[in-house]
């Protein structure tokens, strides 16, 4: 297992980093189940690593968007047909800035 034991003054530290109130009982239990983690730890670093490529995810990813094909796009009128106000080949809104109560103020 780790050759280095957990104590619970270090449990303790980990905690008050950890901004956690704990009371001894408390502290006794987390220490003995830090030691547990950090034997789980030292067990796979135990595994030899040096032919294994790192990666981001356990397994490979795939786009899965449809291809970026170009196509022909809407008649103009068929795009002008459910605007409120044209003037083609536009569309017509109301005036937003410089208008008179912009100007007001």
């Amino acid at each position: 297992m780790s050759s280095a034991k957990i104590t619970v003054d270090d449990t303790r530290h980990v905690a008050k980093l950890a901004r956690l109130s704990m009371d001894e009982p408390r502290l006794n239990k987390l220490t003995g189940q830090l030691e547990s983690i950090m034997g789980y730890i030292a067990k796979i670093n135990e595994v030899d690593m040096s032919d294994v490529e790192p990666m981001a995810h356990a397994l490979p990813l795939h786009n899965v968007l449809r291809e970026d094909v170009v196509e022909p796009g809407l008649p103009l009128e068929a795009v002008l047909k459910n605007a409120p106000d044209t003037d083609p080949p536009f569309f017509k809104v109301p005036k937003v800035i410089g208008g008179e109560e912009d100007s007001a103020g």
